[in-house]
């Protein structure tokens, strides 16, 4: 994993917001296609419920709810928005960008707009992204904010049937804005990671260029998302506390300034399994999954901004972030929040 400094001007989160659609889908609804019981999810998952995106709903939608309401509680107008950057690996379309989409719904015409894909991961590789561009000033000296949005439409790519997959992931947005903050606050540097070799543990093989949608494909159900799921839990069971301490030893931070830890919402009882071995002893693991599931890109921006609503932030607090997903591809953010 490589690390990297923090801007030279200071950057941080200047407001949240999330978007979680529709009502809650149960184990009792999940279960009964996968072939398992409700008590048997939540036990090997830690998932209660999930939402899923009504049939007129797509990423974009998700998405510019949750810039919206970003927008809204960093008081910034959307105008004065000069970057969208959508991490996605559910887009409304393989072209155009989702993000230009929620450019245009939510009237941010001045702002520069794309999406990243580095699935689970996204959120991180999109905040990363997102902070260095607002570290370089525009021709006339200005800087404008940043929304950074994760979002993800899972339940169109789910086998219902599969027991592996379905009742794990749902539907969801979460968002922040990106802007100037204090001295010694906001972002203080980010880590990314990928393992191109072991890209076969998690994908929907059919529909990009490899393997366009045909007929065949869809009799195969290869536009189904596929997880190798020991795998992955091999993965991250291994990458994500050395990930941890490699972030922190970079920026010589001690593990026990760390108040809060927002992890990729995967899979509720492997967090807990793992939580003693990250080796951060104060700080408060937050969870999510129990209501929304795994939803990809989207888990770490909404858990935040649950987190961030609930009062659990304190002016000064150190935050950790980390995504982990497809590609494999780990990515984290170390923050001193406030503004």
């Amino acid at each position: 994993m490589t690390v990297y400094s923090p801007p030279a001007e200071s950057v941080g989160i200047l407001g949240t917001g999330s978007y979680l659609p529709g009502e809650p889908v149960g184990n009792d609804t999940v279960a009964a296609r996968a072939g398992v019981t409700a008590e048997w999810i939540e036990r090997k998952t830690g998932i209660v419920e999930r939402h899923y995106a009504a049939d007129h709903e797509a990423a974009s939608d998700l998405a510019a709810e949750a810039a919206v309401r970003a927008l809204d509680d960093a008081g910034v107008r959307a105008r004065d928005v000069g970057w969208i950057v959508v991490a996605t690996s559910t887009p409304d379309h393989p072209q155009p960008a989702t993000a230009a989409l929620v450019q245009h719904r939510i009237g941010a015409a001045g702002a520069m707009a794309f999406d990243v894909n580095a699935v689970c991961a996204g959120f991180a590789t999109a905040l990363h992204t997102g902070a260095r561009l607002l570290a370089v000033p525009e021709a006339d000296g200005g800087r404008r904010c940043a929304l950074v949005v994760g979002a993800e439409v899972y339940s169109r790519i789910l086998d219902r049937g599969d027991r592996r997959t379905a009742p794990l992931f749902g539907d969801g947005a979460g968002a922040v804005v990106l802007g100037p903050v204090a001295p010694g606050r906001g972002l203080l540097g980010t880590g990314m990671g990928s393992y191109g070799h072991l890209h076969g543990l998690i994908g929907v093989e059919a529909g990009g260029s490899r393997l366009p949608a045909s007929e065949k494909t869809l009799l195969r159900g290869d536009h189904h998302f596929r997880m190798r799921g020991r795998d992955v839990r091999d993965f991250v069971v291994r990458e994500l506390p050395a990930a941890v301490a490699g972030t922190l030893d970079a920026f010589a931070v001690d593990p026990g300034e760390v108040a809060h830890f927002v992890p990729h919402q995967a899979n509720g009882e492997m967090l807990r399994s793992l939580a003693g071995s990250l080796g951060l002893p104060r700080a408060r693991v937050h969870l999510t999954v129990d209501r929304h599931g795994n939803t990809g890109a989207a888990s770490v921006p909404v858990t935040l901004d649950h987190v961030a609503r609930d009062g659990a932030l304190a002016e000064d607090d150190l935050l950790f972030l980390a995504g982990f997903g497809g590609g494999m591809t780990v990515g984290t953010a170390l923050l001193r929040w406030g503004r």
